[in-house]
């Protein structure tokens, strides 16, 4: 039972020697890994310098050798262990070449009051074992005539964790994939997605969620860019403190005998029990994977009014989450000379510059010390201490805009100098977040720039909301590190 779920069913956990010995066991003969781009190779490729947080990965002789072209394929116990390295370290990208039958899929479907979407998502599952859970609908869901649907009804609204747990508890095969009824796939994301299974040590696989009417308006321009459900173009691992942390429950594959042994969804959150459970796969050892190039289209929020009151709901699961996985969902991260240099910055005075600039030195300094031996250190210890230095004020830029925009208020209104950093750096934030994510046909950046001050504001209002009826403030300590 999960805990505290107030007696309610849920899928029972249970200790599987099977499922331990499967997060530890080798990767298949015949699977790849490819090396990321953005990873940059030295000492003739015994050296790689990449991943998120940026780390280097020195290689044996031997196991340097094994990778051609940036590419390594699995063709014995050595290999194997090479190819695991890389793909924790978030410095390679699995390639696999085979994948499980689709037959091996139960489809999973929570619905609650919406029997379009429902009707919609049906036509697009034909052929698929879907198994549809009415959480407590005014006019119950009926069984369809067509297909392969059975459908299962709560008598009472038990929230969406329940629905998808009660779904888990009747479906018989390896995998199966939670659609909310608001999403429509698009052809192949069902394939695209299962190869990364045959890595015995993957759990969950989460396709790319997109817009699925995203010229409507303003607002769905918006949101068809900046979606908090779309987690971008780049494929990943999906790791706490990673480029991305979580993937939303709108679209999950998972394997079933992980997702059992894991105790299901937390019936007790109604928000973020999606987060909540990449934590709680991460922490049991499992590996998670974010495959962008599978589409599942979303029915977006695009009324203003609720699209308002939906972020502020994502922002109340923050608490929650701080308090169940400590340290997991920091407003920011960054070393402790990054945000003395931003914080210098901010002060918009010369010796604040100066500040900045001998903080990037200590920086440097030990970098350069990280990377002794390395031709071209000097050149890689300035580019890393320049992107770290950029993305630390990003981040202080987005936090004093979204997670503690109060407390900026607050001291806007008291200080002129505070106003206009604050001014300046919700513009450039606001004008970089637009070119990183902007879209053929999208915003302009004055109304995305619109759209996103507001986003934020909801989200932080929630956030603090959360804080508040959760009486504790973790989820708005950052993550300091020396």
């Amino acid at each position: 039972m999960v805990p505290g779920n107030g007696g309610k069913t849920s899928v029972s956990q249970a200790t599987s020697p099977r499922a331990a010995q499967t997060r530890t066991a080798r990767l298949p003969d015949g699977f790849g890994v490819r090396i990321d781009p953005r990873v940059r190779s030295y000492a003739g490729g015994r050296v790689l310098v990449g991943g998120s947080p940026t780390r280097m990965l020195k290689l044996a002789p031997a196991a340097a050798a094994m990778i051609d072209e940036d590419f390594l394929e699995v063709v014995d116990a050595q290999s194997a262990a090479v190819a695991r390295r890389l793909l924790d370290a978030g410095i390679g990208n699995p390639r696999p070449t085979k994948l499980p039958p689709t037959s091996e899929v139960t489809i999973v479907v929570p619905v609650k009051d919406n029997p379009a979407g429902l009707d919609r998502l049906l036509a697009a599952l034909e052929g698929h074992e879907v198994i549809v859970v009415d959480d407590g609908s005014d006019v119950p869901v009926e069984t369809p005539e067509r297909g392969r649907v059975r459908v299962l009804r709560h008598g009472t609204a038990r929230g969406p964790a329940a629905a998808r747990n009660t779904g888990l508890q009747q479906a018989t095969t390896e995998f199966v994939a939670f659609l909310d009824s608001d999403v429509v796939p698009r052809i192949g994301w069902l394939e695209r997605s299962l190869g990364h299974f045959t890595d015995p040590a993957v759990a969950l696989v989460a396709p790319r969620i997109v817009a699925l009417d995203p010229e409507s308006g303003a607002l769905a321009r918006y949101e068809h860019a900046r979606s908090s459900l779309d987690l971008g173009r780049r494929e990943s691992a999906v790791i706490a403190g990673g480029p991305v942390s979580y993937v939303p429950s709108a679209a999950l594959i998972v394997r079933r005998s992980a997702l059992v042994e894991a105790g299901g969804f937390d019936e007790r959150l109604h928000v973020a029990e999606d987060v909540d459970l990449c934590r709680r796969l991460q922490e049991a050892g499992w590996r998670l994977r974010y495959e962008p190039i599978a589409w599942v289209a979303h029915d977006h929020r695009i009324r203003f009014r609720k699209w308002l009151t939906r972020k502020a709901f994502y922002g109340t699961g923050a608490a929650p989450l701080a308090e169940r996985h400590p340290g997991t969902v920091p407003p920011m991260v960054m070393s402790v000379w990054t945000l003395i240099a931003c914080l210098a910055i901010a002060t918009c005075t010369r010796i604040g510059v100066l500040a900045a600039l001998l903080t990037q030195m200590v920086v440097f300094v030990r970098l350069r010390r990280m990377f002794a031996g390395l031709d071209g250190r000097d050149r890689l210890a300035a580019r890393l201490a320049a992107q770290g230095l950029a993305g630390g004020l990003g981040q202080v830029a987005s936090a004093l805009c979204r997670h503690y925009w109060p407390v900026t208020l607050v001291a806007s209104l008291f200080s002129r100098r505070v106003r206009r950093t604050v001014l300046a750096f919700a513009a450039a934030e606001g004008i970089w977040d637009w070119y990183s994510h902007r879209e053929e046909g999208g915003l302009d950046p004055v109304r995305y720039l619109l759209y996103k001050r507001l986003d934020d504001l909801a989200y932080g209002a929630g956030l603090w909301k959360g804080a508040f009826d959760a009486r504790q403030v973790s989820a708005l300590v950052p993550d300091i590190r020396s």
